[in-house]
């Protein structure tokens, strides 16, 4: 088959066209990289700023690029934001290419207005990115987040796209059940792809003193919730100075942040998660312990009944920080967790594996 992925999360449109074309298919990803991370891509489509000439130029480089992104089998969109414009301009490259393709497949693989609706309207989630027990995250920027994904150009492209498609794939548990119930005959689960295979695999020791990896998007603070699991981590590592230290990687591109990752023995990831991310996957392909979304409805969903090598966190400060303790003082622990976490990824994240559970969800 000929595939096009539009748009890029966490690299995980480029694993997937990875294994893909393992399996013998043709795969063209056109995307901007994901911003600064940088992620590999086919067709660039970064924009160098948000002024008005940069989006002048931007939408003459789509224009040119558009009459080479025809005659595709399949076309996934990774979200309702798939280019660098407003959803109510993206739009009409969205119904542009579905005109000239194929089947046209919606990703469920972040925010977006079923995501945000499910958080606020529905009592799906114990706690999430905007809202925990009864009350709501209110930041600022949730607030714009909340109004544009409810109400904005972002609901309006998101509920076309999900109707006009032939299928919505869900990356996670949470984004699955978000959907459902709106799309219960529409929408597949997948799990994350990652590509294993040149990764360096090794069962950590129990150390001398844990070295605790943590990733900072300065413009994602809030939402990732590093705002809250960076003071807590920084308070474990004054009271245990001997048994533990700190590295952060401050919006740093994705090989940088790799680096850094592969020389941890844990990392913290994504507080208001209820399953382990890209990010969270590959370090726990490494062999690295991940602290960050490990719920029952996580193994649930995979069907793992053995294997629990996630350290749940929640949003609850004293619950973080005892998860944190409880692993400084118990580092014989490490071993054991670090060789379920290779295990896991390999058991449920195999990037051919997914690839083909694509195929057979497009088919």
């Amino acid at each position: 088959m000929r595939i096009l992925l539009l748009g890029e999360f966490s690299n995980i449109h480029w694993t997937l066209a990875e294994g893909l074309r393992h399996l013998g298919h043709e795969v063209c990803v056109v995307s901007n990289g994901n911003g600064w991370k940088n992620y590999p891509r086919d067709i660039d489509l970064s924009r160098a700023s948000d002024g008005k000439w940069d989006g002048v130029k931007y939408i003459a480089r789509l224009l040119k690029i558009l009459p080479q992104l025809k005659g595709y089998d399949v076309v996934q969109f990774v979200n309702p934001c798939f280019l660098h414009l407003r959803p109510e301009k993206s739009i009409y490259v969205y119904r542009y290419l579905s005109r000239h393709n194929g089947k046209i497949f919606l990703g469920a693989f972040g925010t977006d207005h079923y995501y945000v609706k499910a958080c606020i309207d529905r009592e799906v989630y114990k706690y999430s990115d905007f809202k925990t027990g009864d009350e709501l995250r209110l930041t600022p920027e949730n607030r714009a987040i909340i109004k544009e994904n409810l109400f904005g150009g972002t609901a309006r492209a998101n509920k076309e796209m999900a109707y006009g498609s032939r299928g919505v794939i869900a990356c996670l548990w949470e984004y699955y059940v978000a959907y459902k119930e709106d799309f219960p005959y529409h929408t597949t689960f997948i799990p994350l792809p990652i590509n294993w295979e040149g990764i360096e695999s090794r069962v950590r020791e129990v150390p001398d003193r844990i070295n605790y990896f943590i990733g900072i998007q300065s413009q994602r603070h809030h939402i990732k919730g590093t705002d809250i699991m960076l003071p807590i981590l920084e308070r474990v590592a004054r009271e245990y100075p001997n048994d533990c230290y700190i590295t952060k990687a401050v919006d740093v591109p994705f090989i940088e942040y790799e680096r850094m990752m592969s020389t941890a023995d844990v990392q913290l990831d994504q507080l208001y998660a209820y399953t382990p991310s890209m990010n969270s996957l590959l370090a726990m392909a490494k062999g690295v312990i991940v602290c960050g979304g490990g719920e029952p409805e996580n193994y649930e969903i995979l069907g793992e009944k053995e294997l629990r090598p996630i350290i749940n966190i929640t949003p609850d400060p004293n619950q973080l920080y005892q998860q944190l303790v409880d692993l400084t003082q118990h580092k014989e622990r490490i071993p054991e967790l670090s060789r379920q976490s290779i295990e896991y990824v390999r058991r449920h994240h195999d990037y051919i594996r997914v690839a083909q559970m694509y195929l057979d969800a497009w088919k």
